[in-house]
């Protein structure tokens, strides 16, 4: 029997979600000139993905520099007036309200540039909305539209961009790890493990986010970790195992789990004295993982049966062998294999 810190391992099912996603529609009603990807194509953030007809709002943005250009003309001419009236009226030959008039015009054409100089902006932005790029880099998925397709705004989905390289597994552990998990995440990273079907392939990763509420209904609490995924080896959809270890049993008994028997009320252990002679020992099982159990009840480098316990009881007389160390989880001292020894 050994005593250590012993990692509680929680195992979990869990899917694969793209970190961003996002499906791309057009913002204006137009049709589709040209579409520079192909579907599957992996894409850079700010790549162009489609252009749409643009002519409209060229023509648009063009008529909204013209009047830019008048108002810029009138507005110069309306100075070059107001000008002349301040002279004349402090030479006494026009009045307050010609000299009045002449501002007022002024402003009037200083707020009329202002606002075709908005409209400008606008004629711009919507002259950019013909030109769709990636937000993000990521991944497309099928196309919707081709060349001469009609678009419209919240209307047909362009094309759908992922983004796979990082990417999350997206699980549930029980409510009550949540306290363990909220202290292992404020003392520094907490590793996570995602194997596919079959255990053929292993991941790395770390947790990145707890939910802000518990599930009532499951009594669980959604978590996601995130996974370095540069040789695309998690694909959206998939189902993994995940494991991850928020905390630790500290100074743990531990055993062998075959040897932990249970009986009509409780489980215990077989321990050899120093006669040779075995013992019922209750304890109660704290964690089992993968071939080592975790019990209270039992001192520290007490011998325990770990195979034929079946033929035992209380006072049975025992020989001991000796079997290969362990190598699950850290189990690496010898334990007994008692085998009964015949009444003499």
């Amino acid at each position: 029997m050994d005593r250590r810190d012993v990692p509680v391992r929680l195992r979990a099912n869990g899917s694969v979600v793209a970190l961003q996603s996002v499906d791309i529609r057009a913002q204006i009603t137009s049709t589709v000139r040209e579409v520079h990807i192909r579907e599957g194509q992996n894409v850079a953030r700010g790549e162009l993905l489609v252009s749409l007809d643009a002519r409209a709002e060229e023509a648009s943005l063009q008529k909204s520099l013209a009047q830019v250009a008048k108002d810029r003309a009138d507005l110069a001419n309306g100075m070059r007036t107001l000008e002349r009236q301040r002279q004349l009226f402090e030479q006494k030959f026009v009045s307050q309200s010609a000299l009045d008039a002449a501002q007022n015009q002024v402003e009037s054409l200083q707020g009329q540039l202002a606002v075709d100089l908005a409209a400008v902006e606008a004629a711009k932005v919507a002259l950019a909305n013909t030109r769709i790029h990636a937000a993000f880099a990521g991944r497309t998925g099928a196309i919707g539209v081709r060349p001469g397709s009609l678009v419209q705004p919240n209307g047909t989905v362009l094309v759908t961009v992922a983004q796979i390289d990082p990417i999350q597994v997206s699980f549930t552990l029980p409510e009550k790890e949540l306290p363990a998990l909220q202290r292992a995440l404020a003392a520094g990273p907490v590793l996570a493990e995602a194997s596919s079907d079959g255990g053929s392939e292993n991941f790395q990763g770390r947790v990145d986010f707890v939910d802000n509420a518990v599930d009532s209904a499951t009594g669980t609490i959604r978590v996601k970790a995130r996974f370095d995924n540069r040789a695309s080896r998690l694909w959206p959809g998939m189902f993994v195992n995940v494991i991850v270890a928020p905390r630790k049993l500290a100074a743990a008994s531990v055993v062998p789990v075959q040897a932990v028997q249970t009986g009509p009320e409780n489980r215990f252990v077989f321990v050899v004295g120093e006669d040779r002679k075995v013992s019922l020992r209750p304890v109660v099982l704290d964690y089992v993982d993968e071939g080592i159990a975790v019990v209270s009840g039992v001192d520290p480098g007490a011998k325990v049966v770990v195979e034929g316990a079946q033929n035992l009881r209380s006072g049975s007389l025992v020989t001991l062998g000796e079997k290969p160390a362990r190598e699950e989880r850290g189990v690496g001292k010898r334990e007994g294999a008692a085998t009964p020894k015949a009444p003499t």
